[in-house]
C-alpha cells in the first residue's frame, strides 16, 4: 500500500476516517450519509514532497524555493492534483 483515503468533514479541521481502499471509505460514507471530501494521500512522504517529486505543486520555480522553507506551507500544504472526491449526504457529486 503506497496511499490512504482520508475523509474529511465539510467545514472541519479534523479528518473522520482514514481507509486503505476507495470502495470502502465509499461505502462507510454512504452508511452514514456524510457530506465532504475524501482525498487520496501518499504514505511515509508530506504532500507537499509527493508534489514537488511528481510536478503536481502548481507553483512558479521562485514560489518552490521561497514556499519549501516555510514550515508552516509545508505542514498545512494539499493540492487539488490529489485524487479526491466530494460528498454530499453519502452521494459522490
Amino acid at each position: 500500500m503506497n496511499s490512504v483515503w482520508i475523509f474529511n468533514k465539510n467545514n472541519s479541521s479534523y479528518s473522520g476516517g482514514v481507509f486503505s481502499e476507495l470502495t470502502k471509505a465509499e461505502n462507510w460514507i454512504l452508511e452514514n450519509k456524510l457530506s465532504g471530501m475524501l482525498t487520496k494521500y501518499p504514505l511515509d512522504q508530506g504532500v507537499w514532497d509527493w508534489a514537488c517529486k511528481n510536478n503536481m505543486h502548481n507553483l512558479k520555480a521562485e514560489k518552490v524555493a521561497e514556499k519549501g522553507s516555510n514550515p508552516v506551507f509545508i505542514g498545512g500544504f494539499t493540492t487539488a492534483s490529489q485524487e479526491h472526491y466530494h460528498y454530499e449526504n453519502g452521494q459522490r457529486k
